[in-house]
């Protein structure tokens, strides 16, 4: 039985996540923030965690609780939208805790956990088209879009440092998605891009370490 560590699994992507590969058959230890939120993770056939990533002692805990754990797959999907992003109004906390938990937080899991790799020894990491400074036609989002974009190079430095245990790292967008953070009016729906995301890391190759994917297998520029 392969084994997957998801974390922020209490809604969304997350959550869909495990859904779909605990119903394939996978070991699903998934983590949550909130102790109360971690039931619909739980009905979906995953082992849930209390874990903030944004908490170095929470992560240190978790890594002792699995610390018999070989993992096929570390999916870092635990992430925030941030608020007060716009030119002239960017609370200087509030970015911070933004990068924190999307750069930082992956970053951190990943250190813990790469040496409990086993099987296709993958390391995702759920960014977005707004961390691409190639596709950034728009502007705005401060926060967000620089917490992906060094996310990214997060994922990249892994790629090079992690080469020599096998380990393939590899960011991931998901697209436009319908959840609490996509809204209403996305175009797609969280199961699509889910069996999207899982189709790309199920045909990775070493080759592929350190590249940047959308849902649909194209490759996202920097």
């Amino acid at each position: 039985m392969p084994n997957v560590l998801i974390t922020g699994a209490n809604r969304g992507l997350g959550l869909e996540f495990a859904r779909q590969y605990a119903a394939d058959g996978w070991r699903v230890c998934a983590t949550v923030r909130d102790p109360a939120k971690g039931k619909a993770a739980s009905d979906a056939g995953a082992e849930v965690y209390v874990a903030d990533v944004a908490d170095a002692g929470a992560i240190a805990r978790l890594k002792g609780t699995l610390a018999g754990v070989a993992f096929d797959l570390v999916l870092n999907n635990a992430g925030v939208y941030g608020e007060r992003q716009a030119f002239g109004y960017v609370d200087p906390e509030e970015f911070l805790r933004v990068v924190r938990i999307n750069t930082l937080g992956p970053l951190l899991v990943s250190e813990a956990f790469a040496g409990q790799m086993a099987g296709r020894k993958v390391i995702a990491a759920v960014s977005s088209k707004m961390g691409s400074i190639a596709d950034n036609s728009s502007g705005g989002f401060y926060a967000y879009r620089a917490s992906k974009a060094a996310l990214d190079m997060v994922v990249k430095s892994m790629a090079i440092d992690l080469k020599a245990q096998g380990v393939i790292p590899v960011a991931l967008s998901p697209g436009w998605v319908r959840t609490d953070m996509g809204g209403p009016s996305a175009p797609l729906d969280a199961p699509t891009a889910v069996a999207g995301m899982r189709k790309v890391l199920g045909g990775l190759t070493a080759a592929d370490a350190g590249r940047f994917f959308h849902f649909d297998g194209s490759e996202v520029p920097w």
